[in-house]
């Protein structure tokens, strides 16, 4: 059984064994962090997978009146430790941006971004007296920035970042060439200005197409007939052939396919496979 929570509306999804809990959608819950078990609302129900997904954290327990409490109490510190935050930030004149704020026990740890290394001690110290308490400062990388602000990726849904990815994988330029992408930034680059991560764990899709399509511009034989492949269609797993007979272009699917190649390949190997008397 897995379930999934959100730590605050539209942010990243936490999956999780349920255990012996059935909360419903919009219910608050228990969810075991590093440091403790924090309040959680309840996006995915528990269903049953057929996956092995173990390992998971298991729920602690429904949130009761005094977690509810003590989240929102937490709430109201991280909204004024941010305001405190961008005003000494800005007093201070450091470049600096403000990406979040997270607050455990007596501990505020803010997180930002710079273009290069900032000498931010005297920012800490006035924190630490404005807040009452131990701060600490975390510089994010482009990547983690977009993970923790979320927001809408070129394809129109939420980032892959702040809703399923776990980790960041290397991506490279080759992959979105494998991919028959046009190498223009803005079409290839995600919120963070970085290579969009989906070039990473599409990438194996269109390398297993490649190695069993024919070539553009390769004679090939479909149910319909003779043609020439004019495009690929990866998603779809189908070909473009533009037909010999009238010149017409029809999408066929791969597996029907077959290239002049893998003919002569196929004849070849049936005639050696006959015995000699």
């Amino acid at each position: 059984m897995v379930c999934a929570v959100v730590f605050q509306r539209q942010g990243r999804l936490y999956y999780a064994d349920p255990g012996e809990l059935t909360p419903s959608v919009g219910e608050h819950v228990l969810y075991p962090t590093d440091a403790g078990a924090e309040v959680a609302e309840v996006m995915w129900a528990p269903q049953w997978v057929s996956d092995d997904i173990g390992g998971l954290p298991v729920l602690v327990g429904m949130a009761v009146a005094d977690d509810l409490d003590a989240a929102t109490r937490s709430r109201k510190k991280r909204a004024g430790a941010r305001v405190a935050a961008k005003r000494l930030i800005r007093e201070h004149g450091l470049p600096m941006k403000l990406s979040g704020v997270d607050y455990t026990g007596d501990e505020t740890t803010i997180y930002f971004t710079a273009p290069h290394r900032v000498d931010f001690r005297s920012l800490v110290r006035d924190l630490s007296a404005t807040l009452n308490g131990r701060v600490t400062l975390r510089q994010l990388s482009a990547r983690d920035e977009a993970r923790l602000t979320g927001g809408i990726g070129s394809c129109g849904r939420e980032l892959c970042c702040s809703t399923f990815l776990v980790d960041f994988e290397p991506v490279s330029v080759r992959m979105a060439k494998d991919q028959d992408l046009p190498m223009n930034p803005l079409r290839i680059s995600g919120a963070c200005g970085r290579l969009m991560c989906c070039l990473k764990y599409e990438h194996p899709l269109y390398q297993d197409f490649a190695e069993q399509a024919p070539a553009i511009g390769e004679s090939v034989e479909t149910p319909d007939g003779e043609g020439t492949v004019v495009g690929h269609n990866v998603p779809g797993e189908t070909v473009v052939v533009r037909m010999a007979a009238d010149g017409s272009k029809s999408a066929c699917a791969l597996a029907s396919v077959c290239s002049s190649r893998k003919a002569y390949d196929g004849r070849a190997e049936a005639v050696t496979d006959v015995p000699e008397h």
